[in-house]
């Protein structure tokens, strides 16, 4: 088991607007969600008014499982902000519901030395105010 890592004394939260509050809120059930095209079935991270692929405008926040792997990652040593203290991770991890569905978070619980490339993660989340941060753990 890895070690728990400390929550920071604060974090800099996104601004919540009507196009992406779906996503910032979802973990306040435990689901993480993107925008899919109902047309035709591309997720769609960030999200947008309209699908990339086909143009339609049939595009609405859907549920992944919330299972990823590890794609890439850095340690980060330095500080930055005061009471976000280093060494922690911010990770690239890839969805298997989609080739190139990736997201930008930070591993957590997990000791820096155990955390590798293709490593299966899952989805937790991090609450602040009314933001619902989807951060990763070793599954």
């Amino acid at each position: 088991m890895g070690v728990t890592t400390p929550r920071p004394d604060f974090r800099i939260l996104p601004r919540i607007t009507d196009a992406n509050e779906f996503f910032w809120t979802s973990g306040a059930d435990g689901h993480l969600r993107f925008q899919r095209c109902g047309a035709c079935g591309y997720w769609i991270h960030p999200s947008g008014p309209i699908c990339p692929i086909c143009h339609s405008k049939e595009v609405a926040p859907r549920t992944v499982a919330g299972d990823a792997v590890l794609h890439t990652y850095t340690i980060n040593r330095q500080a930055w902000l005061p009471g976000f203290e280093p060494p922690y991770v911010v990770a690239i991890v890839a969805f298997p519901e989609q080739e190139g569905l990736r997201l930008t978070t930070n591993l957590v619980n997990c000791a820096l030395e155990d955390v590798r490339i293709g490593m299966a993660v899952r989805v937790v989340f991090e609450q602040w105010d009314d933001v619902w941060l989807p951060l990763f753990e070793p599954a």
